[in-house]
């Protein structure tokens, strides 16, 4: 753990997303409360659309092993490859937490820029924010065993693209407004309370994405011991 947290403090790739995920909120908030001066917990919403990062660099932390034949290395180093899969997604979990408590703070001073900042609109602010942030930390998991899985760092990533912006729309269309609210980034969406989010509730929407990092966790877990050179 203390490996990946070396690593994740000393190449740039999380900077620079961490940096574009405040431009993002920053953006996206701003031309919110633009258009809506009151809706303080619409503008909060942006938080949760920045999962991407989080859920980017999760792939990266196991593909990318792969992509610069280090994964020999670390196997080595530490032979319970099982280990090392969890050690990852413990980190990046907390990681896309703190990506989104990053970005709750960000929308919050972009509020209180615009002069939206009141006691009584910000206290449908606070789940919001705390949606977005279990959404980040959420959408990180997946994409360690999204990574682990795939192996291929530029497939995953391409294939989490797609899915975000094409597969689940053309999938919620075949099998329906009910059965679509349980994917993934509706899921998300239910759960940063975006605004054209339907269908479920918070707590469930939290349980739904627990339960597909779950899923891909377990099932990376057991492709771990498939030889990795």
């Amino acid at each position: 753990m203390r490996s990946e947290l070396r690593k994740l403090a000393t190449v740039r790739t999380p900077w620079l997303l961490l940096a574009a995920t405040v431009a993002l909120v920053v953006l996206g908030a701003s031309g919110r409360l633009s258009g809506h001066p009151d809706d303080v917990a619409g503008a909060a919403a942006h938080v949760g659309l920045v999962a991407l990062f989080p859920l980017i660099l999760g792939v990266i932390a196991v593909a990318g092993e792969y992509r610069h034949r280090t994964v020999a290395d670390t196997y080595l180093s530490t032979p319970r490859r099982e280990r090392v899969l969890l050690d990852k997604l413990a980190v990046h979990t907390l990681l896309g937490a703190g990506f989104g408590v990053a970005a709750s703070l960000t929308a919050l001073a972009t509020i209180a820029a615009w002069g939206s900042w009141t006691s009584s609109t910000l206290d449908d602010v606070w789940p919001t924010l705390a949606g977005d942030v279990g959404w980040n930390a959420a959408f990180a998991a997946i994409g360690v065993g999204l990574g682990a899985l795939v192996r291929n760092q530029i497939a995953a990533v391409a294939g989490a693209l797609a899915w975000l912006a094409l597969i689940e729309g053309v999938a919620a269309e075949l099998i329906g407004t009910d059965a679509a609210r349980w994917l993934p980034f509706r899921a998300g969406s239910a759960l940063g309370r975006l605004p054209a989010a339907t269908g479920l509730d918070q707590w469930t929407a939290a349980a739904v994405l627990a339960g597909y990092a779950a899923a891909f966790t377990i099932a990376a877990v057991a492709a771990q011991r498939r030889d990795p050179m």
